[in-house]
């Protein structure tokens, strides 16, 4: 009976405890006690609940962290294996190439900031750009690395989550 009317109303006024107290045949103070306990009861059980929530929602977010942190070593690893072949362009040589339907890719000289990951600079072919085929214009952006991506706490999160 006392479960039924802490449902209907968790606050006990001063005539509904009388009256509880009289049907259930115990003191008034016993039955004041009883929605005090039942209330901190209720209490806890809802902030385990949130609890249980923000640990899931918490767990799933370090989750997501590390899927990211996993796809920026793979395009660190993709960007690193572009700059090698662009490194290997560039050593084959610095004159123009002709390719079979005659366009000619010209080697771009670039002018950039290379202290940003992403910075922007202008490009413009030898001679003063303006020859027909694949170049890079004054507008385009470019791409500069940045050589110092070898952080170790990525390395201690994959390591911690059995990634690597």
């Amino acid at each position: 009976m006392l479960e039924l009317s802490f449902r209907e109303e968790r606050k006990l006024e001063t005539g509904r405890k009388v009256h509880l107290a009289a049907e259930l045949g115990l003191d008034p103070k016993q039955v004041a006690v009883w929605f005090q306990n039942r209330r901190a009861r209720h209490k806890s059980k809802l902030l385990e609940e949130e609890f249980a929530k923000l640990k899931q929602a918490h767990d799933a977010a370090i989750l997501h962290k590390c899927h990211l942190e996993n796809e920026v070593m793979r395009l660190k690893d993709k960007l690193v294996l572009a700059e090698e072949e662009l490194t290997r362009f560039r050593s084959a040589g610095n004159h123009a190439v002709s390719g079979d339907g005659g366009d000619v890719m010209a080697r771009a000289v670039c002018s950039g900031s290379p202290s940003s990951s992403f910075s922007t600079g202008t490009c413009q072919q030898p001679g003063g750009g303006g020859g027909g085929g694949d170049h890079l214009g004054d507008d385009d952006l470019l791409y500069v690395p940045d050589y110092a991506y070898a952080d170790s706490s990525v390395v201690e999160w994959f390591s911690l989550y059995g990634l690597m």
